[in-house]
C-alpha cells in the first residue's frame, strides 16, 4: 500500500517576481496585425537597450512591460519610456517616430477628440477631419514640419508626438483648423512662429 503520510498543502510562498512592477499597453484590434509585422522593432529597443521583458499576451490583447529587477528604481524610469513607446506605436505612429520616445526624455505624446475641440457632427465632422490632413495630406506635413511634431489622425482621435511647447503649437493649429480657419489662414500663422523662432 502506498504511504499514508497526509498530503501536505503546498504554500504558496510570494516570489521576488510579484515585486517587478508590470506595465500593460492595450492593442485595438485595427492595429494587431501592423503590431505582428513591426514585431521585432517594438521588441528589439525594449530588451535591448532598456533591459526590460516584453511580451504580447494573445488572451487580454496587451503588450505587457515587466522590469525584470524587483524594486529596481532606473527599471521604474525603462519602464515608463517603453510604455510610452508601446503605446504610442499602438496609436499609429511609425516605429522610428515612436523610438524618439526611448532616446530623448522632453518628448510626449497628447491625445484628443474633435469633439473635444467643437460638438461636429456628420458632414461637419468629416470636413472638419479633411481640412486636418488637407489634400494629399499636405496640411497635416506642414503642421508637422514647422512645428517638429507626429501627428496622428485616427478616425476622430487625434495624436501628438513632440515636446512640450511645440505640441502646444501644434494643438492650436489644430482647433483653428477645426474651428473652420482656412489652412491658408493657419499657414500664415505657422510661418510667423518659424521666423520668430519660437519653435
Amino acid at each position: 500500500m502506498a504511504h499514508n503520510r497526509p498530503l501536505r498543502k503546498i504554500q504558496s510562498t510570494k516570489s521576488a517576481s510579484d515585486n517587478r512592477e508590470v506595465r500593460k499597453v492595450p492593442v485595438p484590434s485595427h492595429r494587431l496585425t501592423p503590431l505582428k509585422e513591426h514585431w521585432l522593432k517594438v521588441y528589439t529597443p525594449v530588451v535591448e537597450h532598456l533591459r526590460l521583458d516584453i511580451r504580447f499576451n494573445v488572451k487580454s490583447r496587451n503588450v505587457e512591460i515587466r522590469n525584470p529587477v524587483p524594486d529596481d528604481e532606473i527599471g521604474s524610469q525603462h519602464l515608463q519610456k517603453a510604455a510610452d513607446f508601446v503605446k504610442a506605436f499602438v496609436y499609429g505612429f511609425e516605429v522610428e517616430d515612436a523610438l524618439a520616445l526611448i532616446r530623448l526624455d522632453n518628448l510626449f505624446v497628447e491625445s484628443f477628440e474633435v469633439k473635444d475641440v467643437k460638438t461636429l457632427k456628420g458632414d461637419h465632422l468629416s470636413r472638419a477631419i479633411g481640412r486636418l490632413a488637407g489634400k494629399g495630406g499636405r496640411t497635416k506635413f506642414t503642421i508637422e514640419n514647422v512645428t517638429k511634431t507626429r501627428i496622428v489622425l485616427a478616425d476622430t482621435k487625434i495624436h501628438i508626438l513632440g515636446s512640450y511647447q511645440n505640441i502646444q503649437v501644434s494643438m492650436r493649429a489644430i482647433c483653428n483648423l477645426i474651428l473652420g480657419s482656412p489652412p491658408s489662414k493657419v499657414y500664415g500663422q505657422l510661418q510667423q512662429l518659424s521666423k520668430s523662432k519660437v519653435l
